[in-house]
């Protein structure tokens, strides 16, 4: 299961038609709905963080997310997703 950061992008859904189409089961959780703890319990494969307005420092738990998850599992950022990695 790929665990999906929504950053309110209207590119979202995109990302999971195309995660879905490779055959993989695709969680998408809102930035300000889930917590760290919560999403280590969902124990996914691999996290995507999407596009979406202002600065990874106004993205929700974006960024705890990538801080928490990075050394122990697959981290994909589009856009801003990617900006909070960096």
């Amino acid at each position: 299961m790929i665990l999906l950061i929504d950053n309110y992008d209207s590119f979202t859904y995109n990302l999971v038609q195309y995660i879905e189409e490779l055959g993989e089961d695709v969680a998408v959780f809102r930035n300000d709905v889930i917590s760290v703890d919560e999403a280590r319990r969902l124990n996914p494969d691999g996290i995507v963080i999407s596009p979406g307005p202002s600065t990874p420092d106004n993205a929700g738990i974006t960024v705890s997310i990538i801080k928490n998850f990075y050394r122990e599992k697959p981290v994909l950022g589009v856009c801003l997703g990617h900006q909070a990695i960096g």
